[in-house]
């Protein structure tokens, strides 16, 4: 898929960056459509907040490019990885290390398990971007996919709400909801992120209470 003739007006760049841009899986919750997803959300909260587009448009593309699988135990040093990785790849490509070393940190700071503060527009609006692609109605279909690709239960029949027990979101995808989509929205960085987050967040506190509704067995 060249997906390249999207990231405009960076163009050119985006080709010599989407070599390097995913690893070698076929996660499709961490693909090309993802990267784009987040490019188009990126674009409408910098059209609002500002910021440098190329090191946007940089951080957008190489901000997976090393794949940690969701269970592994090395999940919360992904986004350094990455970073690392990133800062090479530009360096070789002959960026300015100042601009290398912003990307390199808006990646390093996007991710959720890391727990890195982003120190720049363009780190708070790539973790902004991120977080977005994970809640909402696409949210939702990501964290059954990953589920599903994991072995894990939708819920937990005797309890699916976890109200009598440790939620436990590496056996049932239901407690992700609780865990970790319901807990992003308080936490975004930008206004124009906070607005849009609001609006998904809804949307999963929804399809949660209707899930569990369906499922009751009280």
């Amino acid at each position: 898929m060249n997906i390249a003739q999207y990231f405009s007006p960076h163009v050119d760049t985006a080709v010599k960056l989407l070599p390097h841009a995913l690893g070698a899986t076929d996660d499709a919750s961490h693909d090309a459509s993802h990267l784009l997803r987040v490019w188009r959300n990126v674009q409408i909260i910098s059209e609002k907040e500002g910021g440098d587009s190329a090191i946007l448009m940089a951080a957008t593309l190489l901000h997976d490019c090393v794949d940690m699988p969701k269970d592994s135990p090395l999940r919360s040093s992904g986004s350094r990885m990455a970073s690392e990785k990133a800062f090479a790849t530009l360096t070789i490509l002959g960026w300015q290390q100042d601009k290398a070393d912003m990307v390199a940190h808006a990646i390093e700071a996007h991710s959720f398990s890391a727990g890195v503060e982003p120190k720049t527009l363009e780190a708070r609006i790539l973790q902004d971007a991120d977080r977005l692609d994970a809640i909402g109605h696409i949210g939702i279909a990501r964290c059954f996919y990953v589920s599903g690709r994991l072995g894990r239960a939708i819920y937990d029949p005797e309890d699916p709400s976890g109200s009598r027990r440790d939620l436990d979101d590496l056996n049932f995808a239901i407690d992700h909801f609780k865990t970790k989509l319901l807990r992003l929205s308080g936490a975004f960085q930008t206004q124009t992120g906070n607005v849009l987050a609001a609006k998904r967040h809804k949307t999963v506190k929804n399809f949660m209470d209707g899930l569990l509704e369906e499922v009751s067995i009280d």
